[in-house]
C-alpha cells in the first residue's frame, strides 16, 4: 500500500517523458524528411519537451500542485514551439505561433477560476481576452501564409472591437451578483470596453 503513491508518480513521469520523446522525435523526423532540418534547434526543442514533461506529473496529481504543473507545461510548450519553428527554419513565417501559444496558456488558466464572483469575473475577462489574442495570432498566420489579404484596411480594429465587447459582456454579467465593490468593478470594466470598441471602429473604418 505504501508503495502505491510512488508507483503512481513513477508512471506519471514515464508517460510524460514518453510523450515528450515522441513529440521531439516526430518534429525531428518531419523536419529531416522535408529537407529543412536545422540540427542545432534540437538544443531548444529537447529542453522544451523535457520542461513540458516535468509539468505532467504535477498536473496528474491534481490539487494545488496542478496549477504549478500547468505553468511548467505551458512554459515547456512555448520553448518546444520555438525549437520546432527553428528546426523547420520557418520562424520568419511562423512567428504568429509565438502569440497563439502564450495566449492559449493564459486562457487555459480559467480551469482554476476563483470561487468569488468578482475575482472570477475579472479572471474570465483575462481568459477571454487571451482567446481574442489567439484569434489575432491565427489571423496573422493566415496572412503570413498568403491565405488571406486584407489590403490596406485596418482589420486589426475588429479585434479591438471584439475585446471591447468581451469586456462589456463581462461587466454586464457582474450585475447578476450581489457583492461588495460590484459597482466599482463594473465601472472599471465599462471604461476600457467603450474605449477599445470605439478605437477598433475607428481603425476598421479608417476614420
Amino acid at each position: 500500500m505504501a508503495g502505491r503513491p510512488y508507483a503512481s508518480g513513477a508512471r506519471h513521469w514515464l508517460v510524460s517523458l514518453v510523450v515528450a520523446g515522441v513529440a521531439a522525435a516526430a518534429v525531428t523526423t518531419v523536419a529531416r524528411s522535408g529537407g529543412h532540418y536545422h540540427w542545432w534547434a534540437g538544443f531548444v526543442l529537447i529542453p522544451g519537451a523535457l520542461i513540458g514533461a516535468a509539468g505532467g506529473p504535477l498536473l496528474a496529481r491534481g490539487g494545488g500542485r496542478a496549477f504549478a504543473g500547468y505553468v511548467i507545461a505551458c512554459a515547456g510548450a512555448l520553448v518546444f514551439a520555438t525549437g520546432a519553428l527553428l528546426m523547420f527554419g520557418v520562424m520568419g513565417r511562423g512567428w504568429p505561433v509565438m502569440i497563439m501559444v502564450p495566449c492559449l496558456a493564459v486562457a487555459g488558466t480559467y480551469l482554476w477560476r476563483p470561487a468569488h464572483p468578482l475575482a472570477r469575473g475579472l479572471h474570465r475577462v483575462v481568459a477571454l481576452l487571451a482567446l481574442t489574442g489567439v484569434l489575432l495570432g491565427a489571423t496573422f498566420q493566415l496572412i503570413e501564409a498568403g491565405l488571406v489579404d486584407f489590403g490596406d484596411t485596418g482589420w486589426w480594429g475588429a479585434f479591438l472591437m471584439l475585446a471591447g465587447v468581451t469586456v462589456l459582456g463581462n461587466a454586464v454579467e457582474l450585475t447578476r451578483h450581489r457583492m461588495p465593490y460590484r459597482l466599482q468593478a463594473i465601472t472599471l470594466l465599462l471604461g476600457p470596453a467603450v474605449v477599445a470598441f470605439l478605437l477598433g471602429l475607428r481603425f476598421l473604418r479608417g476614420w
